[in-house]
């Protein structure tokens, strides 16, 4: 079995012994990072103590924001940062991984004609915040009223009662934000960065680090130029910084909890003017209902937990908009993700999400703060803050490996799955299954489960391309079936099966 220069590996053995940049964190900002390094001829190792995508990236609304709630809150600055950014991935660097999702703002008889005067305002300095970022709009439609009739048809579960039209806005959509990670870890892999999983920095100086193999318990020294702590909401784990994380929850529907939904949807908080839940319809067949913004004091888990009131209050706010209230019983999962926020007087939901970057007495860069649709401008100053990189940065216009423009994606022949999660490469991953399985195409591409549109050739490239190591890499970060535990059983045997037939090619071999 052929190794891909764009694969990522796990562990300890065989380090490169000649390190510019040691980047600790494989989250979407440790992924930029190394990516915008190496892709600046920096020699590269970017380690992760568990797996690529394994905190806070993984837990957001999988949305690519344009600042728009910013602009509400006095912070242009932040709201123009977003909406460049966001253009960037959208026509650039991830056009396969992001689209343009419309945005319904009902008018139902609880939003005050005042209220929709002001949330229609915002949607026009929102569309000027696109026209200045240099966003087509073919990329991001303008924003307009709707008709009650056209409301409906978007979304014919709403409350019919007093309905009286709506406001549609276009954002931008990842198909998965844990896919857009691994996009950038493979890519940077591409550029040359040695990138591992179950690497943990056990300690770091900025000369280097101790790291300690989380499969066998080894542990080594390496020495680096610069080392960059990207670790996100563990970043006081390696170094002195006061962080006051938030807790962003989101509940998992069934698409058919709330049939043919075909826009998102938008329903204001009750009390705030900048603040809104959203519904938010999945290429998968489900809908992610989110999100609360709760301080979230204390130890940092691994993998947060939502609450009970969290999730009462969440299914409280959006019923509101709809003729059929949404119970507990509708909610088939739920996830929770811990903002990085910079500590400072205030609510967590007032606090900036502007990045910082500083550099502690020991000479260790850290880059906290900020949020997923600016992770490319983080990684930029993180990495110019090394003082190594003699030219520019260069991800402003790198295309992430399957990225192509959306025509040429239309006209893309290839599973349409695998088209869209993987862009320009089907071929590649079926290639691949067909090399390590020796199975026909018809048994690679078929879901791997009633419902379950994975299919078993996106699982063994999880595993020989992209660092998945069991069952739970595989289900949780490779392909998001995790989020529904009742799922998790289904998709199993397939995910023990992708591990056993690349197991027993690579014994072959």
């Amino acid at each position: 079995m052929s190794t891909s220069p764009a694969s990522i590996g796990h562990g300890l053995h065989d380090l490169p012994t000649e390190i510019d940049v040691l980047v600790v964190g494989l989250g979407v900002t440790g992924a930029g990072v190394a990516l915008d390094a190496a892709s600046r001829g920096l020699r590269v190792l970017a380690i992760d103590a568990h797996d690529v995508a394994f905190g806070t990236s993984r837990w957001s609304s999988k949305l690519v924001h344009g600042g728009l709630r910013y602009l509400a809150t006095g912070q242009v600055g932040i709201a123009h940062e977003s909406a460049v950014e966001r253009g960037i991935l959208m026509e650039r660097t991830a056009p396969h991984l992001a689209h343009a999702l419309p945005m319904l703002l009902p008018l139902m008889s609880s939003v005050t004609r005042r209220q929709a005067a002001l949330a229609g305002a915002g949607f026009i300095a929102g569309d000027l915040l696109r026209l200045g970022a240099g966003t087509s709009a073919d990329t991001l439609p303008r924003p307009r009223r709707v008709t009650r009739t056209e409301a409906l048809t978007m979304a014919p579960s709403l409350r019919g009662a007093g309905l009286r039209g709506g406001l549609l806005s276009w954002d931008g959509q990842l198909e998965d934000d844990a896919r857009l990670v691994l996009g950038l870890a493979r890519t940077a892999a591409a550029h040359g960065a040695d990138v591992r999983t179950r690497a943990r920095a056990v300690a770091v100086t900025g000369a280097g680090a101790e790291l300690r193999d989380e499969t066998t318990g080894a542990t080594t020294t390496v020495a680096a130029r610069k080392v960059i702590n990207a670790t996100g909401v563990w970043a006081g784990d390696l170094v002195d910084v006061k962080l006051k994380p938030s807790r962003g929850t989101h509940l998992v529907l069934r698409a058919g909890t709330l049939p043919r939904l075909h826009a998102a949807i938008t329903v204001p908080i009750p009390g705030s003017t900048s603040r809104f839940m959203f519904l938010l319809p999945q290429p998968d067949d489900t809908i992610y209902v989110g999100l609360t913004d709760v301080e979230a004091p204390g130890d940092i888990p691994d993998v947060p937990e939502p609450t009970e009131p969290e999730i009462g209050f969440l299914l409280d706010v959006v019923s509101t908009a709809f003729d059929k209230p949404l119970r507990r019983g509708d909610v088939v999962g739920a996830y929770a993700g811990l903002r990085p926020l910079l500590d400072s007087d205030g609510t967590t939901a007032d606090l900036s999400r502007k990045h910082a970057v500083f550099t502690s007495p020991s000479g260790v860069i850290t880059i906290v703060g900020g949020k997923l649709t600016t992770y490319r401008r983080m990684a930029e100053d993180a990495v110019d803050a090394t003082g190594l990189a003699d030219g520019k940065c260069r991800t402003r216009n790198l295309p992430l490996l399957g990225a192509a423009s959306r025509d040429t994606l239309a006209r893309f022949e290839g599973h349409p799955r695998l088209v869209r999660r993987f862009g320009t490469e089907p071929q590649l991953v079926l290639e691949n299954a067909r090399t390590v399985t020796g199975l026909h195409d018809a048994e690679l591409l078929a879901p791997i489960a009633p419902h379950l549109p994975a299919t078993l050739a996106e699982l063994i490239f999880g595993i020989t391309h992209e660092g998945a190591l069991d069952v739970e890499d595989l289900l949780e970060r490779r392909t998001r079936i995790g989020l529904i535990p009742e799922d998790v059983e289904l998709a199993r045997p397939a995910a023990e099966r992708a591990l056993e037939l690349v197991a027993a090619r690579q014994t072959e071999d």
